[in-house]
């Protein structure tokens, strides 16, 4: 079958694409940008990818046309589409009827550690000779991919709550239908689609409507929002963890959390020493454990495989260290993020200076709907550079004040970099902080470093 995807260089997308040759389809695409490192992976498949979205994007004509959450009426391959009367379907509706219906699927949902605790969750049934399935909206350096199928009875999934297609504003996740599944956290995000948290809210609720009595939902006992969502119905056995009454909860924790045990009711039942840092990261692991011993993995087989776990490009990802200095990539674009990301960096660091660099970039930033409390998120950071870009709709430096000469406000990604040129230290942990490519800042300050 040829399949057309538009959309298909972003991450969920792709992994959509990925599965698809996997299965056997001849696949073709469009995108708005046609970028690694998804561009990449894909043009290795021999999948053919074109920019933009034009009407002759169809021709010859595909059986099947995949549209991504990103493409909306008026959008020119899509009117022709629809003009044409094409078979067409959303990439989560396609997924769940060409694999998840006949597999048992572990979901990780949450406003935050996603990708990781899916990245997590993939590497310990690997270790484990489960041979998964997983769709993750990043890149497992364990894997270096971001999707695979096989033909294992395992499918782990990032389950994102954002709408599914222009036609279906649903929530992607309840397209998945879950066996095993993970609520991380609840928090307003995604201003461009939920007016509220109670909006949210209500997504959560309907997915858990979908999940059988048989299953599992794995959730943190101390998160006030997951429990108001299940207080809405849930009909499915409920496991907690990282609470004062949870069932599984950390031990034994050093610093920065590289090392940690589980601890199952009274007993501890299996030791952590991995790369990772931050008690946000070990509990992703903890959720992750729980989650691959409800399809039979031991506790002390899934902490072996913590040892060997790689993590996620951009999640806290170091890309430099020389000099006493290191540079660090990460994702964080929402306050709760960014608090957990410099915390767990603070506690890593010892006595060095911590830098964030932060471009708020993501659509809920945009709007300003972080504004008044973003500047808190920033407690542990010794020095904060902000970038305002000319499509951020609130004023960055009148909502900074409090943070006095910490914090500068810069208009110009060079003048950011010649500003930490100018005043590094040995000892310096600077982690630059985007959903996006941040105008090339990476490589430009790792060059000049």
């Amino acid at each position: 079958m040829h399949i057309h995807i538009l959309g298909i260089c972003g991450t969920f997308m792709g992994g959509v694409a990925q599965i698809a040759c996997s299965l056997g389809h001849q696949v073709t695409g469009s995108d708005q940008n046609v970028y690694p490192p998804m561009s990449d992976q894909l043009t290795v498949l021999g999948v053919e990818l074109m920019n933009g979205y034009e009407p002759e994007h169809l021709e010859p004509t595909p059986d099947l046309v995949i549209v991504g959450n990103t493409i909306s009426r008026g959008n020119r391959a899509l009117e022709s589409m629809l003009n044409r009367q094409l078979p067409y379907v959303s990439g989560p509706e396609w997924l769940y009827q060409e694999v998840l219906k006949d597999k048992h699927v572990l979901a990780v949902s949450g406003t935050h550690g996603k990708t990781t605790t899916t990245t997590i969750l993939s590497w310990i049934l690997e270790y484990s000779d489960l041979n998964p399935g997983f769709l993750i909206g990043g890149v497992a350096e364990n894997f270096g991919l971001s999707a695979r199928y096989t033909n294992s009875d395992y499918f782990v999934i990032e389950a994102d709550e954002y709408d599914t297609a222009f036609n279906d504003k649903r929530s992607k996740f309840i397209h998945y239908h879950p066996k095993t599944l993970i609520i991380n956290n609840v928090e307003f995000d995604h201003a461009d689609i939920f007016h509220d948290i109670a909006a949210i809210r209500r997504e959560f609720h309907h997915l858990l409507r979908t999940i059988p009595q048989q299953a599992k939902v794995i959730v943190p006992e101390d998160d006030l929002e997951v429990a108001k969502v299940l207080e809405l119905g849930c009909w499915t056995p409920v496991e907690n963890f990282s609470g004062s009454n949870a069932k599984w909860s950390l031990t034994d924790t050093n610093r920065d959390y590289r090392h940690f045990s589980v601890l199952k009711r009274d007993e501890i039942v299996g030791q952590v020493s991995w790369s990772l840092i931050g008690e946000h990261n070990a509990n992703n692991a903890l959720a992750a454990i729980i989650a691959a011993h409800d399809v039979g993995v031991p506790v002390d087989k899934a902490c072996a495989a913590l040892a060997e776990f790689k993590s996620v490009k951009r999640r806290l990802e170091c890309i430099f260290d020389a000099e006493g200095i290191r540079v660090y990539d990460d994702f964080a674009h929402h306050p709760t993020a960014i608090t957990k990301t410099l915390k767990a960096l603070r506690q890593h660091a010892g006595k060095g200076r911590l830098i964030a660099v932060m471009e708020p970039r993501s659509n809920t930033m945009r709007m300003g709907v972080h504004a008044e409390t973003l500047s808190s998120a920033f407690v542990d950071a010794d020095q904060v550079l902000l970038f305002q870009a000319n499509n951020v709709d609130w004023d960055i430096a009148a909502h900074m004040s409090d943070l006095g000469d910490r914090c500068r406000v810069f208009t110009d990604i060079d003048e950011i970099i010649n500003l930490i040129s100018k005043e590094r230290q040995q000892g310096d942990h600077i982690v630059i902080m985007s959903n996006g490519a941040f105008g090339g800042l990476h490589k430009k300050l790792i060059d000049v470093l």
